[in-house]
């Protein structure tokens, strides 16, 4: 070997290996029509130079997060929310005469063209609920228009959507800012927008619509706390004035999107420009990931078991628990 050879491996030998860049990802949170707002947050974050890796949404933000992922122009988006009407995607004219989401499957299609979960160009995770069992489901494979559907299926205002053996509904009622998604999918830094920052308030009225609303309000109250705890940062847009169920003004929308992301710039390339993820975070986000893990290897065993044997199952796990609180 030669004396410079030498060298040059031994320098090799001795550089350190250069850290692993930090995967991010961004959260689309739920809020109805009021959604149509994310489309000025990417507008502001694409003129900044700000790209995540991977998206994860809940109702409505899983269509534009879907969007995000495709990487659709921010101009064809534009146009095409500038034209879309109440009719266009809900033939009901009463919140609780719900709609079949047929129309809106044409309007998600249509946007994406032909994109599923495997050709999109960023990971994606879209939120939602089986109603047949109560679960939240985070779905990243099948068919991706009847995923979105399904997770934007406001009980009383849409039909659930059969996406094979489950029957989906709005993610928003058991996980409205589904941070932990993205943790699961290998995120270290997660940047999430919520459009309901003063969610919650109840109502005076007695009217059936008035109640129904509240009620949603109140339960998206509780988890959304959950995505407060996974999320690095929170790009909170005040959109109160607007329904969450009625198209009104869609380009006010997509500016206050806009000039509120431009507002806290500075504090989202601080949060991207960390060295290292929060240790507390990744520990708990994989313990999350292995109980979930664990929690669907239990559910296909037990779905092919006989009754018998489900019973006696339920009876060892009956006398575990009792030997746990006698210790």
């Amino acid at each position: 070997m030669g004396i410079k050879n030498f060298f040059s491996k031994l320098f090799k030998k001795n550089q350190k290996e250069p850290k692993s860049q930090l995967k991010t990802g961004i959260v689309f949170s739920g809020g109805g029509v009021r959604g149509l707002a994310y489309i000025g947050v990417m507008k502001a974050l694409k003129e900044a130079g700000i790209e995540f890796d991977m998206a994860a949404g809940t109702s409505i933000g899983s269509f534009i997060a879907a969007m995000y992922a495709a990487d659709i122009p921010i101009e064809e988006m534009e146009q095409k929310a500038l034209t879309i009407r109440q009719k266009d995607f809900h033939n009901s004219k009463f919140f609780i005469l719900p709609s079949k989401t047929d129309a809106f499957e044409r309007i998600i299609a249509d946007t994406l063209k032909g994109y599923n979960f495997e050709n999109l160009k960023k990971p994606l995770c879209v939120v939602a609920v089986d109603v047949k069992t109560g679960k939240e489901e985070h779905i990243r494979e099948g068919d991706l228009v009847k995923a979105i559907a399904g997770s934007c299926a406001v009980p009383g205002y849409f039909d659930p959507v059969d996406f094979g053996e489950k029957r989906l509904v709005d993610g928003g009622l058991v996980n409205n800012i589904p941070a932990d998604a993205l943790r699961e999918m290998g995120a270290d830094i997660v940047v999430s927008l919520d459009i309901n920052p003063n969610r919650g308030f109840g109502t005076d009225s007695t009217r059936i619509t008035d109640l129904l609303k509240a009620s949603l309000r109140i339960m998206m109250t509780s988890n959304a706390v959950n995505g407060y705890i996974h999320s690095d940062y929170i790009i909170k847009i005040d959109l109160d004035e607007f329904s969450q169920l009625k198209i009104t003004n869609t380009q006010e929308l997509i500016n206050r999107g806009y000039e509120a992301t431009k507002k806290v710039l500075p504090n989202i390339f601080e949060v991207l420009n960390k060295e290292e993820a929060d240790r507390n975070i990744k520990r708990a986000s994989k313990k999350l990931a292995a109980i979930k893990k664990q929690s669907d290897k239990l559910d296909k065993m037990t779905k092919s078991l006989s009754r018998k044997e489900k019973w006696e199952y339920a009876q060892i796990g009956e006398k575990t628990r009792k030997e746990k609180e006698d210790n």
